[in-house]
């Protein structure tokens, strides 16, 4: 079967005359060809075979997230990756690729332009993700439930960009979102987090931990961390290398961290609740109120009495 580039087959669409265009394009959605767009591969093979003729497409200014199904063989840059089965590509500018179908092609893929993902309409700069670095491999063979969520998101698409709501963009960006951060999460940590950001990602994950113990709603919850231990374990790491690396980041220790938030929520239930202070100094963690007015005035220079009223 004849190698077919997705660059060529975008290119056709996004190039092509308005003639051609009408044909394929969706109502509504002239004036943001070179955006975005979605397309069936059905749409573009008929027979079962990739449509002859398709003109190069010179003009590499298009993202495109691809999701395939059958036998392909997929060369990018100087790798060569055959796959059977459910696959999902992503391809940036300057990562150029080619996909080589075995099998009858089935599937679909979006293009957009950097500009419809400016940082300040999705909050993301592109070439920064790691799915769009040079040196990633942007292939990813699925399972079941990775391909129907990938399907789901792409029928979203379609779907989406055939409505008359006045805000279809703004939606189109959020599944476009969905589908990066679906692929990125398919790639091992070693990327997402290259070694010399590992203290950073430590950081990120103890406060992320730290934050997600609060805040507490009722006397009856209980403070499941309170000590450094704790934080070290569930993070598995070990204790010395999480003060070391939170030292490091933030200029505290891990116990100074977790007590300067604790004596925050401590504060928040003093004056946003009529909780007893036996009440707060139990969810809190302590065994007792002199325990917790010792830890309060510590960090406060008050006892909680007196910060109450």
């Amino acid at each position: 079967m004849k190698a077919v580039s997705l660059d060529e087959l975008s290119g056709h669409l996004l190039s092509g005359t308005a003639t051609e265009l009408t044909a394929l394009l969706p109502d509504g959605i002239r004036q943001e060809v070179g955006h975005f767009n979605v397309f069936d591969l059905a749409d573009l093979s008929p027979n079962g075979k990739p449509a002859a003729g398709y003109p190069p497409y010179p003009c590499r200014a298009y993202y495109k997230i691809s999701l395939m199904r059958g036998h392909s063989r997929i060369q990018y840059a100087d790798k060569i990756i055959e796959t059977k089965g459910d696959v999902l590509l992503f391809s940036a500018p300057k990562g150029p690729y080619y996909w080589h179908p075995l099998t009858p092609p089935a599937g679909q893929f979006c293009v957009f332009t950097a500009e419809f993902l400016l940082p300040t309409k999705s909050g993301v700069m592109l070439d920064e993700l790691p799915i769009f670095r040079m040196d990633a491999k942007p292939v990813f063979v699925l399972t079941g439930g990775e391909y129907a969520k990938a399907a789901a998101i792409f029928n979203n698409l379609h779907e989406e960009i055939r409505s008359d709501y006045a805000y279809k963009y703004d939606l189109l960006r959020n599944y476009v979102l969905e589908l990066i951060h679906l692929g990125q999460k398919l790639q091992p940590a070693s990327v997402l987090h290259p070694a010399h950001h590992a203290s950073a990602r430590i950081t990120a994950q103890f406060i992320e931990l730290l934050e997600r113990q609060f805040p507490l709603e009722t006397p009856r919850q209980r403070l499941q961390m309170r000590s450094a231990k704790d934080y070290a374990d569930h993070l598995a790491v070990h204790i010395n290398h999480l003060n070391r690396v939170l030292k490091e980041t933030t200029g505290l220790t891990t116990t100074r961290l977790i007590e300067e938030r604790i004596a925050q929520e401590a504060k928040a239930l003093l004056k946003q609740t009529d909780w007893t202070i036996a009440q707060i100094a139990g969810s809190l963690g302590f065994a007792d109120v002199a325990h917790f007015s010792h830890f309060f005035k510590r960090q406060t220079a008050m006892a909680p009495g007196s910060f109450r009223t």
